[in-house]
């Protein structure tokens, strides 16, 4: 070691946080600190500045950086002696994701991960970058050269940095200061469709070039226009997207399930990584177009996804694990593709009817190997014989050494899975399903609700909950509590959902725009607080908010729920449908705030009534049944019959299947 530089422990820091991610760095030679008021006041003390890392578990360029750069002695060296080196888990910490996210794009016009950034010790940052290499390659400094750079103008050019600094600053959480620019027009969703169609790929499907994310939220806008009229367009374009993403590299077609994206337009080449949210969001959008399209192999796809999460992701006690990484043993998809004599040795007679189906040559589609996929678009009912196939493919794929799971149990992305769950065991039919999703919610509220509606964002086996939740975190699970009532009858989750509502709008509510901060009133401060306004990978938490709240409303009768939700559309509601793909799933709400949400009340026991509600895709609907929910909605109500109501008016019970859906198609 050089004079000065004190010896870094075999283990450091990072040891003992919740975070897997975080705990993968704990080996490092780098002396790392996690986020907090110690490593801010060491830099000061030490008169050095922070360098901040930003990454994933499931990131591949995380990783590699990792190997080149933090895993190498003398570049720890350089971090050690001129830096606090802090390391972020961006699903742990989104809040500090976000906002230094800001910082980075607009220094560099663009973002990503591995994200690095470089602070005063008061967490203003002075320069940003994502992945450098570890020797000078591509235009690229090596990651060395960048340290080395920064030490010496923070010695020698600081006055620089601090008018870096301040020109960064504003930019940070600028989304928080927007103005509210006005309620949606009528035609919100008409328009957005319009805008979505303009994007569509006609050929591959999706909405934009390669690389392809699936559009989960923008097709459940398509999906909400054709549950109520007929639009060809719209349901070829949906039609295209849905068997595109489903043919392709992207599934999974031996154990189900959805990596996080396509590298290529046509689906083919995934980032191998799976994700919770993804699968959630996306097994979702599969059941709402059986539900209103019909189409068998888009429930297949559902039962498929879902079954994957259920079989790879759950954890003991039933919370669900984060993420699937890209890699096993250093190399990206090697868990995932074949060669054609793997394919023969493990299929024998079945094997050229499995080559055949999925896609299979010599040379290969990656790499050499075959990522499998179905050439025949669309065509994904499997015969026996390459189902017998697909079963002996898997088995002989267990033997694999598995992908890295991190096991950590987020808060936001389980909510979102919980509703997804809850709600396609009601459609489908699935007791199973249905009781793996009380069992999610029971851990939920056993490990990560801190009583009274406040909420933890993260859990790990090792050590816990600490992390206070985020106004997501909040909304997916009063969105997730209220599906879940509807699904099972029960008004304990209603009762959670109200406690957890209040906590989002006493602790996260902006009383001078509307809408909802990032984080809580009684969080630890930021440099900026952030505002999540637009859709991404995930809902934003206006968003989800937005919905969760309109649908909490309708059911309790609380009128601060619903002006809430309205307050939040009228930030970014009017523009939305022109710029569709960003808002997603601020589109849902705002459908059901333009269109007035149903309310049914189902009274005694009929299953015969709750099957005919069931029979298809109603997004502006809200149920109850089975236990009576304090407030207006079960006034006066007598056992056996439904209550349908809409824009404060109610309709005269009905008892039959037939007569609930002829009052429903009025609606």
């Amino acid at each position: 070691m050089r004079h000065g530089v004190a010896r870094v422990p075999s283990v450091n820091r990072l040891a003992n946080e919740t975070s897997p991610y975080l705990r993968q760095h704990a080996d490092n030679p780098v002396d790392w600190w996690p986020w907090g008021d110690e490593a801010f006041a060491e830099a000061q003390k030490a008169d050095r500045p922070i360098l901040l890392s930003v990454g994933y578990s499931a990131c591949h360029w995380c990783h590699v950086m990792a190997h080149e750069s933090f895993e190498n002695p003398e570049t720890a060296e350089i971090m050690n002696a001129g830096f606090v080196n802090v390391k972020i888990d961006r699903e742990e910490r989104p809040d500090i994701d976000s906002i230094y996210m800001d910082a980075l794009t607009s220094l560099t016009g663009r973002g990503g991960w591995p994200m690095t950034v470089f602070c005063y010790p008061d967490g203003r940052p002075f320069h940003a970058g994502t992945y450098w290499p570890d020797q000078p390659r591509g235009g690229m400094p090596s990651f060395s050269q960048v340290l080395n750079e920064v030490s010496k103008a923070w010695t020698e050019r600081r006055s620089d940095l601090e008018q870096l600094a301040e020109k960064i600053l504003p930019h940070m959480a600028r989304s928080a200061s927007s103005e509210p620019q006005g309620q949606p027009a009528p035609n919100a969703i008409e328009e957005a469709v319009e805008t979505l169609l303009s994007h569509h790929d006609e050929q591959w499907g999706g909405f934009g070039g390669a690389p392809k994310f699936p559009p989960a939220m923008s097709l459940d806008v398509v999906l909400r226009l054709l549950s109520r009229q007929p639009h060809p367009a719209a349901q070829e374009a949906l039609t295209t997207t849905l068997d595109a993403m489903a043919s392709g590299g992207i599934y999974d077609h031996l154990d189900g399930g959805f990596s996080r994206y396509s590298v290529d337009e046509q689906w083919l080449v995934p980032h191998f990584e799976k994700m919770l949210y993804d699968n959630a969001l996306l097994a979702r959008t599969y059941l709402h177009a059986w539900q209103v399209v019909g189409h068998q192999r888009w429930r297949q796809v559902t039962e498929e996804t879902i079954s994957y999460v259920l079989r790879r992701l759950t954890q003991p006690g039933g919370g669900f694990a984060s993420a699937e990484d890209a890699d096993s043993e250093g190399v990206e998809g090697r868990f995932f593709v074949w060669s054609t004599e793997e394919i023969g040795a493990v299929c024998g007679s079945d094997a050229a009817a499995a080559v055949e189906w999925y896609g299979a040559t010599e040379a290969g589609n990656f790499e050499g190997s075959n990522i499998l996929f179905r050439p025949q678009r669309g065509d994904l009912i499997r015969p026996p014989q390459v189902e017998n196939a697909r079963l002996a493919l898997l088995a002989q794929r267990e033997k694999r050494i598995r992908p890295g799971l991190d096991d950590k149990v987020l808060t936001e992305w389980n909510g979102l899975m919980l509703s997804t769950l809850a709600e396609a065991a009601a459609a489908l039919d699935r007791p199973d399903w249905l009781k793996a999703a009380q069992k999610n919610a029971d851990f939920l509220c056993t490990h990560l609700h801190q009583g009274q509606g406040r909420w933890l964002r993260s859990w790990q086996a090792d050590g816990g909950a600490r992390q206070l939740g985020f106004a997501a975190d909040h909304a997916a699970m009063i969105d997730a509590l209220v599906r879940l009532s509807e699904a099972t009858g029960e008004a304990r989750w209603i009762e959670v959902a109200t406690q957890t509502a209040d906590v989002l709008l006493d602790l996260f509510s902006d009383p001078e725009r509307g809408g909802f901060f990032s984080t809580g009133s009684d969080a630890p401060a930021l440099v900026a607080r952030p505002k999540e306004i637009m859709d991404n990978a995930l809902p934003a938490a206006n968003s989800l908010a937005a919905g969760a709240l309109l649908r909490l409303g309708a059911l309790t009768g609380e009128a601060r729920y619903l002006e809430a939700a309205e307050g939040t559309l009228a930030l970014f509601g009017a523009p939305a449908a022109a710029h569709a793909t960003a808002f997603g799933h601020l589109l849902g709400a705002v459908d059901m705030h333009l269109t007035g949400l149903s309310e049914l009340v189902i009274t005694g026991d009929r299953p015969d009534l709750l099957a005919a509600v069931r029979s298809t895709w109603r997004p502006n609907l809200v149920l109850s049944w089975g236990e009576p929910l304090p407030g207006p909605l079960w006034e006066g109500r007598q056992g056996g019959l439904a209550y349908l109501c809409q824009n404060f008016s109610c309709q005269a019970p009905v008892s039959t299947p037939e007569d609930l859906l002829e009052a429903l198609e009025k609606h």
